[in-house]
């Protein structure tokens, strides 16, 4: 009996041996397989070098530090609803010569690495120069893109989850759209936070990433660096904690689907919302605690192999998205991506209201605005802004009903509803 114990352990020990030394020998060709850059399998194996190449100078490009980008891709009904708000009249003229102010603007392109155009925009010329707008645009170091995404669709059955449209002509509008000067696209999949309806859904969860990735791997195809945009809105009650329990579903779900579908994610931006509690969230926090759960979200997620990303302002004030902004790139302490802005309202609106009771765009005064609100803008991107008061603070909003009797919420942590204090 002790002999047959005696040879069972012998024969463990040359199995032992065998399996480490298999091991060895599978680890060795293992590491000699990915010893160079060539012999990686995942991301951009359709790309020639020459394209992955160009796809990452304007990655880098769009998140030079310091610089933004200028979102003016509203779609014709869009920026005239805006107008007409105003009083402006929406003609493609009044367009045309609004959006030539936000791209010559004195000094604006020292605050701006990139402008996303709508398709409208990009085939218009500068009465200045006579020039289309990319190549006004380039000229000022100012990479020129476009929005290709089409209408929003509401999906069946999910309780208001939508989804973009467009995917099914994008590679020859895209295609189009390089040849007319833009080097870049962004696309935009908007969901809901509403906890009492269940939504966003898994359904709408992946079917708006894997539309992000698929459209993602169209653009790189035709030459066009894509910007992915998971936007999830400032409206809802939702807390800071439910918002980044979303947030980090929605972009988790969002990289892998980039993986998987084989798009090279160095050639690859972010234009994420800035994760916030729900504008009508009952519950305070503060912008270092706003801030601080921004920068958990990407720690979970974001790849370092993207350059950047670049915030939306989504129906934030100047004033709260820079001050938010600012306290994001202070609060990174890790992550080696450029923080910067995307922003159309937060820019736009006080322009606007600039042409209230006038009839027409006041276009000097217009542009002396935009130019000090790109230098916060920019100030924010560099962790240099200086504000007052309690400008990024989320203050708590009380149903009706119970004003006047409540107090100040109790403050606490969000961290400690992640365990991460």
């Amino acid at each position: 009996h002790s002999c047959f114990v005696l040879f069972l352990f012998h024969v463990h020990l040359k199995t032992v041996s065998i399996m480490k030394i298999t091991g060895q020998a599978v680890l060795a060709v293992t590491l000699a397989h990915f010893s160079t850059a060539a012999a990686f399998s995942v991301g951009g194996t359709h790309l020639t070098a020459a394209q992955k190449l160009e796809l990452e100078k304007t990655a880098e490009a769009v998140a030079t530090p310091g610089k933004g980008i200028t979102a003016c891709d509203e779609g014709p009904g869009t920026i005239g609803a805006r107008f007409e708000a105003v009083g402006v009249e929406n003609t493609e003229e009044n367009r045309r010569s609004y959006r030539q102010m936000l791209f010559e603007a004195e000094g604006a392109n020292d605050y701006l690495s990139a402008a996303i155009l709508d398709p409208e925009t990009l085939y218009q010329k500068s009465s200045t120069s006579g020039n289309l707008f990319p190549r006004v645009l380039t000229e000022l170091g100012i990479v020129p893109g476009v929005k290709p995404h089409l209408k929003i669709y509401e999906l069946p059955g999910t309780s208001g989850d939508t989804v973009m449209q467009g995917l099914d002509s994008l590679n020859v509008r895209a295609k189009e759209y390089y040849d007319a000067g833009a080097r870049f696209a962004k696309w935009r999949s908007p969901l809901v936070i509403d906890t009492a309806n269940g939504c966003p859904t898994d359904l709408a969860i992946k079917a708006n990433m894997h539309d992000l990735a698929r459209y993602a791997l169209i653009c790189q195809s035709e030459g066009l660096m894509p910007i992915v945009e998971p936007d999830i809105s400032l409206t809802g009650t939702h807390t800071l904690e439910e918002a980044v329990d979303v947030n980090i579903r929605v972009q988790s779900e969002l990289f892998k689907a980039m993986i998987d579908h084989g798009v090279y994610m160095e050639g690859s931006t972010l234009k994420p919302n800035i994760v916030n509690p729900g504008k009508n969230c009952p519950k305070s926090y503060t912008v270092e605690e706003i801030a601080e759960a921004n920068v958990f979200v990407f720690e979970q997620s974001f790849p370092v192999a993207m350059k950047g990303a670049n915030y939306l302002s989504g129906g934030q004030t100047l004033d709260q998205a820079a001050a938010r902004l600012n306290a994001i790139n202070k609060a990174n302490k890790k992550g080696p991506w450029n923080l910067s802005f995307s922003w159309s309202q937060a820019l736009q609106l006080p322009l606007l209201d600039l042409c209230k009771g006038k009839g027409e765009l006041q276009l000097e005064e217009m542009s002396k605005l935009y130019v000090e609100e790109l230098a916060i803008a920019g100030a924010a991107a560099r962790g240099e802004y200086v504000y007052s008061g309690n400008a990024g603070d989320h203050v708590g909003v009380q149903p009706p009903s119970t004003v006047e009797e409540t107090s100040t919420p109790k403050k606490s942590s969000w961290k400690s509803f992640f365990r991460v204090e």
